[in-house]
């Protein structure tokens, strides 16, 4: 089968289009044909072993990704299960995550795998479980008819969807993202937009009662002063490719855990997302009631997965990259 393969970090240049085997699923595992796989920030993280302190973390290697295929998010058909599968059979149209996704065919455990949202094309379904399972983590238990909610890069991947679930649960969304994406951030159900390059959503009078930062731009000092007294601030990682860090959004990440104890009545946050089928079962049916709908920027064929790659890093992409098999 044909996938993209890396054997060591770097740029999308370390990218090649290779004929591999295909996978054979384990007992507990999904065989699944691809039809669509999105990106995240994750795989460019992946990709350049950036920041160089996760190269130490069991998700990556010294000098190169322990998966030499890259990709997690994807949509498909099952083509084959292992013995111990019970939910799923050959034939269902299913999404989900799983390491090797920019491939014609991926294995996935069962648990990571669901039937995806009858209402969306492979390319829209490709492009949920990543980062609509962490808007709804992120989000989930804290938004409320009525609260204000910030979103720090709401025009992103995650972004995207965050703004449609506080919208949906009620909340008066206030977006952050570029002069681009206005117009995008205010289709989605945003009350309000900051355009970054005009405007400091951080330094005015207005205090939230959530605030989402899935950029990781501003320091520690800046996010909770936008904060209410008794807010909750999450963040989530984010940051684009400058050259390479060392620590990169880690900083902010380890800052926000040193300073969580002495923050008084407001509470901070470090969001680790936990795939599994059981939320992209709640994301189809958020999907099918139409309560989210994938946002798509661009879509690359399979052999362009290095230019679609080279586009997510540069920070021009909005919403989601999807790749096509």
């Amino acid at each position: 089968m044909k996938a993209i393969v890396q054997s060591r970090y770097g740029s999308p240049d370390t990218l090649t289009l290779d004929d591999v085997d295909q996978p054979v699923p384990a007992a507990d595992e999904v065989l699944v044909r691809v039809r669509a796989a999105s990106l995240n920030a994750r795989d460019w993280h992946l990709m350049r072993g950036d920041p160089y302190i996760a190269r130490l973390s069991p998700e990556f290697g010294r000098r190169g990704p322990k998966e030499p295929i890259r990709g997690s998010d994807f949509a498909g058909t099952v083509e084959a299960v292992g013995r111990d599968v019970t939910g799923l059979q050959v034939g269902d149209e299913v999404y989900g995550e799983s390491d090797g996704a920019l491939a014609e065919y991926v294995s996935a455990p069962e648990r990571l795998v669901a039937r995806k949202p009858a209402n969306l094309t492979f390319e829209q379904a490709a492009a949920v479980p990543l980062a609509a399972t962490t808007a709804l983590q992120g989000l989930q238990g804290l938004v409320q008819p009525g609260r204000s909610v910030l979103i720090n890069g709401a025009s992103g991947g995650v972004g995207t969807f965050a703004v449609q679930l506080a919208h949906a649960w009620g909340a008066e969304v206030t977006a952050v993202c570029s002069t681009r994406n206005v117009d995008l951030a205010r289709s989605l159900g945003a009350d309000h937009v900051v355009d970054y390059t005009r405007d400091d959503a951080f330094r005015g009078d207005r205090r939230y009662d959530v605030l989402f930062d899935l950029v990781g731009n501003r320091s520690l000092r800046d996010l909770r002063r936008a904060l209410a007294p008794d807010g909750t601030l999450v963040l989530s990682g984010g940051g684009v490719f400058e050259g390479g860090s060392v620590l990169g959004p880690i900083v902010l990440l380890l800052r926000s855990r040193l300073t969580a104890p002495f923050a008084r009545r407001q509470r901070i946050v470090s969001l680790s997302t936990r795939p599994g089928a059981e939320h992209l079962d709640a994301l189809r049916e958020l999907a099918e009631a139409g309560t989210i709908t994938p946002a798509i920027d661009r879509t690359y064929p399979l052999p362009a997965a290095a230019d679609a790659l080279r586009y997510l890093e540069s920070d021009h992409a909005r919403a989601k990259v999807v790749v096509t098999m």
